[in-house]
């Protein structure tokens, strides 16, 4: 579309009675984006957001314009002379050593600890906060194949079916 005046015209009465860019697409005959461009190449105002706006009860208020400060000259920085270096003093001096250099000491190595379980046999689900004197594994005896007992089994293994059935 050309932006001739009468269209600009329109856009700039459509956009100050609070109509949406979408509205004003569809009753200017072009795309929300279109509308959104060129109200920016114009300067309009900036309009609420509409997520906000519902957030707040539905009461649409019209946003304060922008005030744009001018950017703050730029002062040049003054240039530095480098400072004159002195002439190295003929006296030998002793030399003294830098401190040696502290390194921090390296971090406890990980422990990878295997579960206490009763047997390879035994349920291997997990009951309790891990870390705590209390955390432990269910002793009771696994499902042939599976980790877990027939209780835990129940609630790790759960067919596709009967979780469309759960969600309706």
């Amino acid at each position: 579309m050309e932006w001739n005046s009468e269209a600009i015209e329109t856009l700039r009465a459509l956009w100050a009675e609070g109509h949406s860019t979408a509205e004003i697409g569809r009753r200017m005959g072009v795309s929300k984006n279109a509308v959104v461009g060129k109200a920016h190449r114009l300067n309009l105002p900036a309009r609420p957001s509409p997520i906000r706006r519902e957030a707040e009860g539905g009461i649409a208020r019209p946003a304060a314009p922008l005030q744009r400060r001018p950017p703050a000259p730029r002062q040049p920085q003054p240039m530095r002379r480098p400072e004159p270096q002195q002439a190295p003093m003929q006296q030998h001096q002793p030399q003294v050593a830098p401190p040696p250099v502290q390194l921090a000491p390296p971090p406890p190595p990980v422990v990878v600890r295997s579960f206490t379980r009763v047997s390879n046999r035994s349920c291997c689900w997990p009951l309790g906060e891990p870390g705590t004197a209390g955390f432990r594994f269910c002793d009771e005896g696994a499902l042939g194949g599976k980790p877990y007992c027939a209780t835990h089994a129940a609630v790790a293994y759960v067919k596709a079916r009967d979780r469309r059935e759960d969600a309706a």
